[in-house]
């Protein structure tokens, strides 16, 4: 029994469905998604979207959920979008932003270029005292996901101090460092 593929998925105002041969077209004001389903009925009516399965196996039973919730999150992609911010936590870290090249220096010898795709609109910001930002923005939850783990690959968070590229509003397991033992100071 798959709780989430039974649900329906609300159609808001300004989005179009388009189901045809296995293939799934969303459009909207933020752009336009597809999604091939293999061996679910999609059927769309005039504002809902409904997926049923063919039969109960495991593998229909997997595929229903799935194909719902990528549906789900293709209009919703179309109709408001998805938006990611990353922050740059480390002294002399920066990011710059210049068209599809997001500009990084990290710490290293060098600095590093990274492309990203054009249906990902990049923006940096940095106020003073505080740590650099980097939004993401898209239709697509997948892509700008992808892009963003991506990115923070980059330079990870290190778990002594906190630096590195973290998600804004993500909390990190902090260690503590190593401290002087009292009987070695003692002899």
């Amino acid at each position: 029994m798959s709780r989430i593929g039974k649900l329906p998925i609300e159609i808001p105002k300004g989005v179009t469905i388009n189901v045809s041969n296995g293939n799934v077209v969303v459009k909207g004001p933020m752009g336009e998604l597809s999604q091939q389903i293999h061996d679910i009925v999609v059927t769309a009516d005039d504002n809902k979207i409904i997926l049923s399965r063919p039969s109960e196996s495991i593998r229909h039973k997997s595929l229903h959920g799935l194909y719902r919730a990528l549906i789900s999150n293709m209009v919703v992609g179309v109709s408001k979008g998805y938006t990611i911010e990353q922050e740059l936590v480390g002294v002399g870290y920066k990011a710059d932003a210049k068209g599809q090249m997001l500009e990084l220096s990290l710490g290293y010898s060098h600095q590093i270029l990274f492309e990203l795709p054009k249906e990902i609109i990049v923006t940096t910001r940095q106020e003073r005292r505080a740590n650099p930002i980097i939004t993401l923005k898209s239709a697509d939850k997948q892509l700008i996901g992808h892009v963003a783990a991506k990115i923070r690959s980059l330079r990870p968070p290190e778990p002594y101090k906190g630096k590195g590229i973290k998600f804004v509003g993500e909390v990190l397991r902090r260690k503590a460092g190593k401290s002087a033992s009292t009987s070695a100071a003692a002899k």
